[in-house]
C-alpha cells in the first residue's frame, strides 16, 4: 500500500515515517499541504494528514483528493480533536480521525484495517467482473479452491460431456451445474432441475419420462417429461444418490441412447441434452453396497468435479459475507465488527455456503442500524469464540485487553438496546455522552 504522509512537525514525521515503513508499506512525507498536492496523483492508496498546518490546511487537502481522486482514502491527524471536527472529517469523506499523542500501534491498527477494506473492495470489483461473464457467473470466491473450480468450469463447459458434481450439501452444487450451461453452446437452451431426493419413485419416473393418458389413475392427460422439456439444453439431476434402484437401468440406458420411452407408451423419443448430476455422498461407497448401480457410476462419473466445503476455503468468508449483506439488505450499507468474522472465521460450517448465508441474513435482519455485531449471530457460533483473547495462538492474560474487550461489548448491546441513541445508550452505561462518543470512535463502533 503506497502512503503520502503530510506532517509539518519533522520529528513526528520521522516517527510515524519510520513505523509505516517499518511494515513495509511504500511512504512518502511532506511538510506542507501545498507540497502534498504536487506530489499527489492516482498510486496513492492512502493520505496521512496533520489537520492544522500553514497553508493548506488538512481539512482543505482532504476535500482536494476527495474531489480528484474519490479512491484515496484519507486519515485525519491532530492535537485539538473535538466531537464536532471528527463528525465534520466524517462527514467529508474522511476514513479515519485520529487524535494526538497516539501510540505507533494505534496507527497501524487503523491502516491495517484500512488495508484490508480495500483488499476486500478490490475482490469485490473482480467479482463483479466475473458475474458480468460466462464463467461461475454466482460462484462467489477467490481461495485457490475456488480459483481451481472456475477453471475447470471454462475447460469442460464447451464440450458436451457427462458431469458429475461432488460436494457436501450447501456448497452450491446446483450452482456449479448452472454456471457450466451458461458457459457451454447449449446456453441459450432450457436449464431444467430434478431433485431426485423430493420425490418418490413412481413421482420421479414420470416427471422425467412423462406419462401417457390412461397409463394409470389420475393420468386424465399426456404429460411431457423433464427430459423432453430439456431437450436441446442441460437437465441437472440432484442428489443423484437418491436415485431410487429399479429406475437406475432405465436412466443408464437414457444416458447411453440418448432416448426415452413415456410411462404407459410404447413409441421410442429421441432427445438431445446434455446431464449434469450431483452427488452428496461418495457414489464407490453405494457402488460397493449394492445401492448404485456400478455401470451407472462409470456412465455418470466420465468428467468428475469437486466442490470444496467452506471450511477449507481460506480468505472466502469475509468475501461472501459482503456478497451476502448486498444480496439481503436491500442496498443498505452495513459494517461487520471484526468480532463477528473472528466468529465466523472459527465456525466449522457443516451446511456450508447455504449455512452462511442464512446467518448473514438473520444478522442483518436483526442488526441495529447500519452495523452487525456478535450478539446478531445464532449462539452456536458464539459459544466457539474465546474467552480469553488469543494471539498466533498463545493466550494473552491481559486485564487491560480484557477490560477493553468489556467495554466495547457493553456499549454495542447498549447502542443496539437504544437504536443508535447515544444519549440513552450513555445513561445504561451510566457515563457522560461525550465519553460515550469518544468511545465509540475508539473502538469503531
Amino acid at each position: 500500500m503506497k502512503i503520502l504522509l503530510v506532517e509539518d512537525e519533522k520529528i513526528t514525521r520521522i516517527t510515524i515515517e519510520d513505523a509505516l515503513k517499518s511494515e513495509q508499506y511504500e511512504v512518502k512525507s511532506c511538510g506542507t499541504g501545498q507540497e502534498a498536492l504536487s506530489l499527489l496523483d492516482n498510486t496513492y492508496d492512502l493520505v496521512l494528514t496533520d489537520i492544522r498546518m500553514p497553508g493548506i490546511s488538512g481539512t482543505d487537502l482532504l476535500h482536494e483528493v476527495k474531489s480528484k481522486y474519490p479512491e484515496i482514502e484519507v486519515i485525519l491527524m491532530t492535537a485539538y480533536s473535538t466531537v464536532e471536527n471528527a463528525v465534520d472529517a466524517l462527514k467529508a469523506g474522511a476514513y479515519d480521525y485520529m487524535t494526538k499523542p497516539f501510540s505507533n500501534t494505534e496507527l497501524l491498527v487503523i491502516v491495517k484495517r484500512l488495508e484490508t477494506f480495500k483488499r476486500i473492495a478490490s475482490e469485490n470489483v473482480q467479482l463483479r467482473r466475473e458475474v458480468s461473464g460466462n464463467i461461475g457467473g454466482k460462484l462467489v470466491g477467490s481461495s485457490v479452491g475456488m480459483i481451481g473450480l472456475k477453471d475447470k468450469i471454462k475447460a469442460i463447459a464447451p464440450g458436451d460431456f457427462t458431469v458429475l458434481i461432488k460436494g457436501e450439501s450447501g456448497t452450491g452444487k446446483e450452482l456449479v451445474a448452472e454456471a457450466i450451461h451458461k458457459a457451454s453452446p447449449r446456453k441459450d437452451e432450457p436449464f431444467v432441475r430434478v431433485s431426485c431426493a423430493a420425490l418418490s419413485e413412481s413421482v420421479l419416473e414420470s416427471e422425467l419420462y412423462g406419462h401417457e393418458e390412461g397409463s394409470f389413475t389420475g393420468a386424465i392427460r399426456r404429460h411431457i417429461g423433464r427430459f423432453e422439456r430439456s431437450s436441446g439444453g442441460t437437465i441437472f439431476l440432484d442428489d443423484i444418490d437418491d436415485f431410487p434402484l429399479p429406475l437406475q437401468v432405465k436412466l443408464l440406458r437414457t444416458l447411453q441412447e440418448k432416448e426415452i420411452e413415456r410411462v404407459g407408451g410404447t413409441a421410442t423419443v429421441k432427445v438431445d441434452l446434455r446431464v449434469i448430476a450431483a452427488t452428496k455422498v461418495d457414489l464407490r461407497q453405494l457402488v460397493e453396497k449394492g445401492s448404485f448401480r456400478e455401470d451407472l457410476f462409470y456412465r455418470l462419473n466420465i468428467v468428475p468435479l469437486t466442490i470444496p466445503p467452506l471450511r477449507e476455503r481460506d480468505n472466502d468468508i469475509e468475501i461472501l459475507v459482503e456478497h451476502f449483506i448486498v444480496k439481503h439488505s436491500s442496498g443498505v450499507e452495513m459494517t461487520v465488527a471484526s468480532e463477528v468474522f473472528d466468529a465466523l472465521n472459527k465456525w466449522h460450517w457443516p451446511g456450508n455456503v447455504r449455512e452462511l448465508e442464512n446467518t448473514i441474513e438473520r444478522a442483518v435482519l436483526l442488526a441495529t442500524g447500519r452495523w452487525i455485531i456478535p450478539e446478531d449471530l445464532p449462539s452456536s457460533l458464539l459459544k466457539h469464540r474465546n474467552s480469553i483473547e488469543e494471539i498466533d495462538g498463545s493466550e494473552v492474560l491481559s486485564i487491560k485487553r480484557a477490560t477493553r474487550r468489556l467495554q466495547r461489548d457493553f456499549m454495542a448491546k447498549a447502542l443496539k438496546r437504544t437504536r443508535g441513541k447515544k444519549t440513552q445508550a450513555a445513561k445504561l452505561l451510566e457515563v457522560s455522552r461525550p465519553m460515550l462518543i469518544a468511545k465509540i470512535k475508539e473502538y469503531g463502533l
